[in-house]
Order: structure tokens, then sequence, then C-alpha cells
């Protein structure tokens, strides 16, 4: 198995903004070949920014990789660069193969 991870730093104070984008987001997730599940995940807060990471689980890294090539993927970021005011820099990608 294979889990996906985006870590975002969201501006203090806009952390309820951020968290409604992705709850009216469509992920379009549960229709992609491989795809488990998928948690929106908040850390700590700092004077700057609120720590949060999108964590999808996969059957295959090659099911998550061919995720990020299809439709299903553009139609679930055409619009994420409408919010650039809520978001310090870009997310941080980190992807991990499950061993046990």
């Amino acid at each position: 198995m294979y889990i996906a991870m985006n870590r975002f730093k969201i501006k203090t104070g806009k952390e309820l903004e951020f968290e409604k984008i992705w709850k009216n987001r469509e992920t379009h997730l549960d229709k992609v070949k491989g795809f488990i599940k998928f948690n929106l995940i908040k850390g700590l807060t700092n004077e700057e920014y609120t720590l949060y990471v999108s964590h999808s689980t996969w059957n295959s890294e090659n099911n998550f990789l061919s995720w990020t090539k299809s439709q299903s993927f553009r139609e679930a970021h055409k619009n994420v660069g409408t919010h650039r005011d809520v978001y310090i820099g870009h997310p941080i990608f980190e992807g991990f193969e499950i061993i046990i």
C-alpha cells in the first residue's frame, strides 16, 4: 500500500476558510481505482500558520500516480489557485510505501 501526503501551511486566522474549501471540494476520489481512504488532518498552530496535511491511502504507488495523470485529478484541482491568500507557499508532497 501507499500513502500520499501534502503539507500545507495555512495563515493563522484562515483555518476555517481552508477547512471549508476542503469540506466542499469534489475530490472525485471515490471513483478512482486503488483509492482507499482520505483524511485532512490538522497540526500545531504558531503565530504565522497552522499545519494541515492531506493524507490519502492507496492500494499502490502506481494507482496514486495514475490518478495524478487522470481527468479526475484535473477536475479535483481545477480551482486550486483561487485561494492563494489562505496559503503560505506551495504544499509539500511526501509519498510513503507501507512496509508493515
